[in-house]
Formats: C-alpha cells, sequence, structure tokens
C-alpha cells in the first residue's frame, strides 16, 4: 500500500509544470523541415546560377531563391504551428519576427543601394553576414532544445559572410550555396532530430 505522496514533491510538480507551460508560451519552435526546404531551394539556386548562361543573372536568381524561401519556410512553420495548437500563442511568432526581420531589412535596403552604386560584389557578403544577425538574434525566442544550434548556425552564416567579402567574386556562388544551400539543410536535419528528441 503505498504512503502519502508529501506535499512538497506535489508543490515541485506543479511549479515546474507551470515553468514549462511559461516558457513554451513565451518561446517559439522551429520546424527542421522549414530549413531543409530553404536549404533545397539554396542549393537549386546554385546548381542554376554556376551555369554559364545563368551566372549573368545570379542576383536576380538569389532574389527569386530568397522571396520563394521565405514563403516556403513561413508556410511550414505556420503549418506546425496550427498542428500543434499553438497557433494561438502570437506573442512567441512576434518576438520571432521583431528579432529577424530588421536585419533582413535592411540587407533588402543595402541591396538595392550595393544593386544602384555598381557595387554588386558586395552583395552577397552583406547578405550571409545580416542574415547571420537575423538568425542569431531571433534565436533567443526559439525552443531551449533548439536554441544553441540555431545561434550556431547564425555564427556561421556571419563567417561566410566575412569570407565573402574577402573572396573573388568568382566564388561568391559557392559560398551563397554554402550558407543558403548547405547550412540551411545540415541544421535542419539537426534541429530536426532534437526537437523529435532522436
Amino acid at each position: 500500500m503505498q504512503g502519502p505522496i508529501p506535499i512538497e514533491s506535489r508543490a515541485l510538480g506543479t511549479l515546474a509544470y507551470i515553468r514549462r507551460s511559461i516558457d513554451s508560451s513565451g518561446s517559439m519552435a522551429v520546424p527542421g523541415m522549414a530549413g531543409v526546404s530553404m536549404g533545397g531551394i539554396g542549393i537549386v539556386a546554385t546548381i542554376i546560377a554556376s551555369v554559364p548562361r545563368g551566372a549573368a543573372h545570379w542576383l536576380q536568381i538569389w532574389l527569386v531563391a530568397a522571396a520563394v524561401a521565405f514563403v516556403v519556410g513561413g508556410a511550414t512553420m505556420a503549418r506546425q504551428a496550427a498542428e500543434s495548437g499553438h497557433a494561438r500563442y502570437l506573442g512567441p511568432v512576434r518576438k520571432f519576427v521583431l528579432c529577424l526581420c530588421p536585419a533582413l531589412f535592411a540587407g533588402a535596403v543595402l541591396t538595392f543601394i550595393l544593386w544602384h552604386a555598381g557595387a554588386t560584389q558586395l552583395i552577397p557578403g552583406v547578405w550571409l553576414l545580416l542574415y547571420g544577425c537575423a538568425v542569431l538574434s531571433a534565436s533567443t525566442v526559439t525552443i531551449a532544445r533548439t536554441m544553441r544550434l540555431i545561434s550556431i548556425m547564425g555564427v556561421l552564416f556571419m563567417l561566410l559572410g566575412m569570407l565573402a567579402f574577402v573572396s573573388p567574386a568568382r566564388v561568391h556562388t559557392a559560398i551563397l550555396g554554402l550558407g543558403f544551400g548547405a547550412l540551411h539543410s545540415i541544421f535542419g536535419v539537426l534541429i530536426g532530430r532534437v526537437s523529435h528528441g532522436e
């Protein structure tokens, strides 16, 4: 026959549950599939921009790829939120967007300025550096078990951006592919595994 359960253990269990609920309501789960999908788009853009006929239009190719990846990634995250029943928690989503979008907006403005000034060779570095800053900032509002991975991904994007600034233009497509293709894909798989407890 089981004896009475001490009130302290029940109180600690209740406090732990409340703490987990507060943490989950204030943070956002980033689906690994979003990263894999965006990485696939980045790989396709790299291949198209690498062929001789596409190389002259690399900027347009990557701008289209960025728009498609943004839509696909956003739709994947919205679908996961709806399926998990967290669609009603708009707070974490708003925080995530507020952390992510300022650096992305700065990247869009600088892209136009550099294109207008004829300094398009600086654009890949700007994209990678500012995207890394955006990801690193947004990682602070993601769930604890994936925060470290997302932070590392952001730092690696920033390092690739700095590499692009000191590299010749002929390797910029490969560096963009390493970031928006390979890093997204690899970390998407890792985030998916961690999220599912594998």
